[in-house]
């Protein structure tokens, strides 16, 4: 498939200009990401798809790109390093937020909540003959009408 952005305006949101390898990477990240917002949102042709959608492929990849490891502090000086549980088990990968993975489902209108159905009975509602209504004497009961075709 198709990603949803190309690899030269993903570069234009980068800070720097990009090597051959770390190219290679934005491409596989923009794919990453454009199969991701296909199983959240729907499988969208890549020209027919919303342009909101191109911008959180966009986001997502350069949120891949700024912080291919899923750190979230780096030093030079002592060699400090941090990472955050902020991304859970996505960190270090191509990954939407959850408020990105609602706003692509709405886009697609997938919609959380309620619904209803109709609901009918299942198989044939046939009369079964004379119908009775009881009688509060203890007798047998009354026949309300006699005749299934033409009850009334």
């Amino acid at each position: 498939m198709t990603a949803f952005a190309t690899l030269e305006e993903l570069k234009n949101r980068l800070d720097w200009t990009l090597d051959a390898d770390e190219e290679r990477i934005a491409a596989s990240a923009l794919e990453d990401a454009s199969d991701l917002a296909r199983e959240y949102g729907r499988d969208w042709a890549a020209d027919s798809a919303p342009r909101l959608v191109r911008t959180l492929v966009l986001r997502a990849a350069k949120r891949y790109m700024d912080r291919p490891a899923g750190n979230t502090l780096s030093r030079a000086g002592d060699e400090t390093l941090g990472w955050s549980d902020a991304a859970g088990e996505d960190a270090g990968t191509v990954y939407f937020k959850k408020d990105e993975i609602d706003l692509l489902r709405s886009l697609a209108g997938k919609s959380k909540g309620f619904g209803s159905a109709p609901v009918s009975a299942w198989g044939p509602q046939a009369k079964t003959g004379i119908g009775y209504v009881p009688v509060d004497y203890g007798g047998d009961p009354f026949p309300m009408f006699a005749d299934p075709v033409e009850p009334w």
